[in-house]
Parts: C-alpha cells; sequence; structure tokens
C-alpha cells in the first residue's frame, strides 16, 4: 500500500512555522533583543497560519501554495538576518558589506571620430 503524497499547503504551513521558530530561537540564542514589533509580527504570523494555513488573505500578495506573502517572506528573512547578528542595527544595516557601484563599462556612447569628408583632397 502506497502512502498519499505530501499535500504542497501543508508542507508549505509546516515550512513557515519552522521558519518562524527558527528565527525567534536565534534571537534567543544569540542574545539580540527583537523589537515589540518584530515580536508582535512574528507571533501573529505564526497563529494565522495555524489557524488559516496561510498568513495573508488577498491572493495578489502572494503565490498560490505558499503560507506567507512576498513582504511577509521578506520581514522574516530580515529578522532572521538580525536575529543571527550578522548585519548591525540602525542607519548602516542598509550599507553593511556592500561596495559602491562602478562607474562606466556600460553601453554608453562612445564619442565619434571626426573624418575628413571625402571631398576634402580635390
Amino acid at each position: 500500500m502506497r502512502a498519499k503524497p505530501p499535500n504542497p499547503k501543508e508542507q508549505a504551513k509546516r515550512a513557515a512555522l519552522n521558519a518562524l521558530k527558527r528565527a525567534r530561537r536565534a534571537a534567543e540564542k544569540s542574545g539580540v533583543e527583537l523589537s515589540e514589533w518584530e515580536g508582535e509580527f512574528l507571533a501573529s504570523v505564526a497563529q494565522r497560519v495555524e489557524t488559516y494555513g496561510r498568513a495573508f488573505a488577498d491572493p495578489e500578495k502572494g503565490a498560490r501554495g505558499q503560507a506567507l506573502s512576498g513582504n511577509q517572506a521578506i520581514k522574516l528573512k530580515e529578522i532572521a538576518v538580525k536575529a543571527k547578528g550578522d548585519r548591525p542595527n540602525g542607519d548602516e544595516a542598509g550599507k553593511a558589506g556592500r561596495k559602491p557601484m562602478r562607474r562606466g563599462g556600460g553601453f554608453g556612447r562612445v564619442a565619434r571620430r571626426e573624418t575628413p569628408p571625402a571631398d576634402a583632397d580635390e
């Protein structure tokens, strides 16, 4: 007798709950204090995923088989990075570990060379 194939909605639900728990545990383990908003975000998203199987109502905000919307997934990744302590907090948060963009060398226009007209010799 074969086992039933896994339900993709249940897999997405479990993956989202595990990611939320992992982020909270990483913050506790590293000693990083999450802001009040971040703690409330993790708790409310986990509650909605457990209750409804997904944390957003509008289908345009996320993929069909996902439990978190695109923006929720981004915020969860930011919280996880903060919990690991890989990035500093505050104003320098977006600038850590980045190189400035290199200028030039693209598809820009090249200056044309002046060529003498064909009848200039005469």
